[in-house]
């Protein structure tokens, strides 16, 4: 059975700007259905997934993913026809007469939410394909098969915390025997990532996109000054459920849309709003140090309540709100789970795998297996990159390597003379992390480079940190973890060991802790050989790693975009597959 899953809302924004036009524009993140991809399942297995942001270059973008589906179908050598259904991880189908109740949420629906709405879509992009086999999936329950039938485990707790699905903002299930069965669910009315989200729109950022800076900000703050107002904003409940009183002040249409009561309170009751050019100081750095506090409060509440309610000891874990590596890391530390697996596309892209895995799920053909390091997006052949190359020959150099071994030796000796090195190679990573396939690399002993980096490509906060990738067989040696614990999606933090603190200032956060990323040589080969030969020539078999993208850009997909952001910014050199690019006339 072939599946396509999809995520997204196509008309969401537009019918947002046409009913509220005039918004601040970060406002308009305030909407359902971002982050729009598509994923390919044969027989249960993944073959291909993507954001379609990779592909029209629009960040985040809800748009229907035909470019991300169209690029499925095409690595797995099929057409619209070969597949048996379309898998979309909405389904707001229970709740039209409740958006029936007033003229403007009937027509939400009727365009945005509805079924007919989605088989449009389709027709629009797939005339062909026949609507009875367009198959709508509860958003949590997405999420949650995204996370149970990749986990590898036959029975464990399963949470999904976003800032909402359909009308949820939490949703426990028990995992168990290939079927997922629903616990608990938290309203969005308290939903813990809109909460999370509304302070960072109040604190100058995007809402629904820049939360990891908050994350970033939290540890050059205290939480002292501002926990007595998130204590009483966020109460935690017995039964394992929270309550945030002030979501529900907004009582009208207008305050609901854009959450203006309660961003009102904020207002009179926090600190006055932030703007994006304004100066951050010990306030704003003081409340996202008392939000972080909060959100793991919550996090640890709800997952340990049911933890020892179910009495399950694994715990697997997705939704937006699963990305907050300094959560997870706490969340680990707990003692709450013997295991904890964070699904690596817990966001909205990683619905379009759920919904898919959700449908195969129900005919029978799931295999629960670990999910393997995401690199299932486009990948290109040594001749296609000469063959790009070719439109730049009066920009650049280029030198051919006669394979990996040799590629990895020279991208070594070039990351152990301190220069910063753009690496492209194999399949494009499904979800928000660059993991050695798309990635920025440098050596992170180096006191200057993350404000290097920051300078020359990422024009980016100096207090966010960068993350390090390292081998399996060091992780220990850096970070304060047992031998050969694997980490491998950056979703993560750590604490670095003290003693290497001092010298690994560039992936070191204020705190103490790093996102770490561990590379081994049976899922990620091509990288853990790069890090072999980093450490050989510099004695440790690690790098800085971000993504290979500029501020307000999506990670690139194709050799080309890798050359044009090579040569827009300050990057020394680019690994393009075996090819190794420098500009015309820069010293070598």
């Amino acid at each position: 059975m072939i599946i396509l899953g999809i995520s997204g809302l196509s008309n969401a924004l537009a019918f947002k700007q046409q009913c509220w036009p005039g918004l601040d524009p970060r406002e308009y993140r305030i909407a359902q259905g971002y982050d729009a991809a598509a994923a390919l399942l044969h027989d249960g297995k993944l073959i291909a997934a993507a954001a379609e942001e990779r592909f029209n270059r629009r960040k985040h973008t809800g748009e229907f993913p035909v470019l991300a589906a169209s690029y499925c179908l095409a690595e797995a050598g099929i057409t619209i026809q070969d597949v048996d259904e379309i898998a979309h991880g909405f389904d707001y189908s229970p709740y039209r007469e409740l958006y029936s109740m007033d003229p403007l949420t009937a027509d939400l629906y009727q365009r945005v939410f509805s079924r007919e709405a989605l088989v449009q879509d389709v027709a629009n992009c797939f005339p062909e394909f026949p609507a009875d086999s367009i198959h709508a999936v509860p958003h949590h329950m997405a999420h949650a098969a995204s996370a149970y039938f990749t986990s590898g485990w036959e029975d464990c707790l399963v949470v999904v915390i976003d800032a909402m699905g359909e009308l949820q903002s939490a949703t426990v299930y028990r995992g168990c025997g290939g079927k997922l069965a629903k616990i608990r669910e938290i309203s969005a009315n308290h939903s813990i990532g809109i909460l999370y989200s509304l302070i960072t729109l109040h604190l100058g950022f995007d809402f629904n996109a820049d939360e990891y800076k908050i994350m970033g900000l939290a540890p050059y703050g205290s939480p002292e000054r501002y926990r007595p107002f998130f204590q009483e904003a966020v109460q935690l409940r017995n039964d394992g459920t929270i309550r945030i009183p002030m979501l529900g002040l907004n009582r009208d249409r207008e305050q609901r849309e854009n959450y203006t009561a309660t961003r009102d309170y904020l207002q009179r009751n926090l600190i006055p709003a932030r703007a994006q050019d304004e100066e951050i100081t010990d306030k704003h750095r003081d409340i996202a140090a008392a939000l972080q506090e909060c959100l793991e409060g919550a996090i640890l509440h709800i997952c340990g309540h049911f933890g020892r309610e179910t009495g399950l000891r694994r715990l697997a874990l997705a939704g937006g709100v699963g990305l907050n590596c300094t959560a997870n890391g706490k969340l680990l530390q707990s003692g709450l789970f013997d295991e904890v697996y964070f699904q690596p596309v817990a966001g909205d892209d990683g619905v379009a795998q759920g919904a898919a895995l959700h449908r195969a799920s129900l005919a029978g053909e799931i295999i629960n297996r670990r999910f393997p390091v995401p690199l299932f997006g486009p990948a290109y052949t040594n001749e296609a990159i000469e063959a790009a190359l070719t439109h730049y020959t009066d920009q650049v150099e280029v030198t051919r390597f006669a394979g990996l071994q040799e590629t990895c030796s020279d991208a070594a000796s070039l990351i152990a003379q301190g220069r910063v090195i753009a690496w492209f190679r194999g399949r494009m990573e499904y979800g928000p992390r660059a993991l050695g396939s798309r990635s920025i690399l440098a050596d992170p002993a180096h006191p200057e480079m993350r404000d290097r980096i920051n300078a020359m490509v990422k024009k980016r906060e100096a207090f966010r940190p960068f993350a390090p990738a390292v081998s399996l067989e060091q992780v220990h040696q850096w970070f304060d973890v047992e031998p050969l614990t694997e980490m491998p999606y950056m979703i993560t933090t750590v604490d670095v060991r003290p003693e290497h603190r001092s010298a690994l200032p560039a992936i070191t956060h204020v705190n103490g802790s790093a996102r770490v990323q561990t590379v081994s040589s049976t899922d990620n080969s091509d990288f853990h050989a790069l890090l072999k030969a980093v450490g050989a020539a510099t004695g440790r078999e690690m790098v800085l790693n971000t993504s290979f993208n500029v501020k307000g850009q999506p990670i690139v997909n194709t050799p080309e975009e890798a050359v044009e952001t090579f040569l827009g910014t300050g990057i020394e050199v680019l690994f393009l597959g075996d090819f190794r690019v420098t500009r015309k006339g820069a010293v070598q």
